[in-house]
């Protein structure tokens, strides 16, 4: 190979093996995730599409933003994010393993000199003796040492989860394991949403594409309910559903409650509860109208954005409505519609008339009082269907995650050399973290390898 080939590939290989690389990736994918988290991915719910501007959608749509964990630049990041870590662990193990496999049985001078802690014990019995003594006891107190005889000395060496170098790896790999049930959930699972109406059922849902899957079954909303808080915030939501199969409910599938973080599953399927709101099922809303100087009461049945004229020339229009106020108006509660009413030769008013209290509707002092009677319109609940087979592998790699770190961050390699001459015994000890830890140990065990009677 060309030097300057071999450069090159040197070059690439250092690049792929570097702290350097692994932070930036880290990093991006950290801030990247952030996206994933705050925008809706799958198929968009209706509420959100409403609510956003069509330049964002499309902006967001290109990028990939509402689907970005399949994505080709995020998964580019994850391609490069294992291949980073296989490099540094082909890299950087076999050296490990050689430390742990090949530990420096002989304690040279310059090795000596460098630990801080270590202990010396003067005896007059011969060598051989104190070896045999001092094994003995480093044996029950320590670990059991490896006995090497260099240059008229005896090197009793002994270790201790010496195994805990490898727990850094144990996360490089439960990295890559949870990278693989990920790729398993992505190529034989899918994501979905699908609005139900209440009372209704439905045996299909929208996938990410945009195509309509089948479920395999039918799942029907019993029931939607929404309860909030006193400032208007919606404090849960949930839906009551049925599997059904064959025209039946499946035992044990029969009006379970479904709401955030209790999700439904079913056949590996899991229906998450996503959004809520009101469907254009049957979409009339009732409005009475009674004359302040008394008389029966008109009942109107419209539409939203209709315009109804009365005898008397007066127009009103239903601009909108809402079955809960409280979020939009704080102490009131229940139904209430925006109402537009224009008399004749005057400029139109807007208010809002509320259902629990009639009362506020006839204070507005007009020669006509409006009140909202509800609506026929029903609830529907937004579900986020998914599938997910690679989910245990996932798991798997989280528990290995779990058990490399505890390993790399909470033991530590222990090693303790004791070398005898004529007439001295000294003991060195080292750590390869928490070394205050260790020195309380060693210590403890150089008080009582002081007390030694050769």
């Amino acid at each position: 190979m060309a030097p300057t080939e071999r450069s090159f590939v040197i070059t690439v290989w250092d690049y792929l093996c570097s702290l350097k690389l692994t932070l930036f990736l880290l990093i991006s994918l950290a801030l990247t995730s952030i996206i994933g988290t705050i925008l809706p991915q799958g198929a968009l719910p209706p509420e959100y599409v409403a609510q956003i501007s069509q330049t964002k959608l499309q902006i967001y749509s290109k990028l990939g933003f509402f689907d970005m964990y399949h994505s080709w630049w995020f998964i580019t990041l994850l391609y490069v994010f294992s291949l980073n870590l296989v490099s540094c662990s082909i890299k950087r193990l076999p050296h490990v393993f050689k430390f742990i496999s090949e530990p420096a049985l002989v304690l040279g001078e310059g090795q000596r000199n460098s630990f801080s802690l270590k202990k010396e014990l003067t005896f007059s019995a011969p060598a051989e003796k104190a070896k045999e003594r001092l094994s003995l006891f480093l044996g029950k107190e320590f670990a059991a040492p490896v006995i090497t005889e260099h240059n008229g000395e005896y090197h009793l060496f002994a270790q201790k989860t010496a195994w805990c170098r490898l727990g850094v790896y144990v996360v490089h790999f439960s990295i890559l394991v949870i990278f693989i049930g990920a790729i398993i959930g992505s190529l034989a699972g899918y994501k979905g949403f699908v609005t139900i109406v209440e009372g209704a059922r439905i045996n299909s849902f929208e996938g990410r594409n945009g195509q309509r899957m089948p479920l395999g079954f039918d799942v029907l909303c019993e029931k939607f309910t929404v309860e909030f808080y006193s400032t208007g915030a919606p404090k849960e939501f949930r839906s009551i559903l049925t599997i059904m199969e064959n025209g039946k409910p499946v035992p044990g599938y029969s009006q379970v409650k479904v709401i955030v973080n209790e999700p439904l599953t079913y056949k590996g399927i899991t229906f998450y509860q996503s959004s809520y709101g009101q469907s254009n099922e049957g979409g009339e809303h009732f409005v009475t109208v009674t004359p302040r100087t008394g008389g029966t009461p008109e009942k109107f049945t419209v539409h939203e954005g209709e315009a109804v004229t009365l005898k008397d020339g007066t127009t009103f229009k239903l601009l909108e409505a809402t079955q809960e106020v409280r979020q939009f108006a704080p102490g009131f509660s229940g139904p209430a519609a925006r109402i537009e009413v224009t008399r004749k030769g005057a400029a139109p008013q807007t208010f809002i008339s509320f259902k629990n209290f009639p009362d506020t509707n006839a204070a507005r002092g007009d020669a006509l009082t409006f009140g909202y009677e509800g609506t026929n319109a029903k609830q529907y609940t937004g579900l986020q269907v998914a599938k997910d087979p690679g989910v245990w592998v996932v798991w798997l790699g989280c528990a290995l995650m779990v058990i490399g770190i505890g390993v790399a961050f909470f033991m530590s390699h222990k090693r303790i050399w004791v070398v005898i001459s004529k007439k001295h015994a000294r003991m060195y000890g080292n750590a390869s973290k928490n070394q205050a830890a260790f020195q309380m140990q060693f210590e403890d065990i150089a008080e009582k390898f002081h007390e030694i009677k050769i």
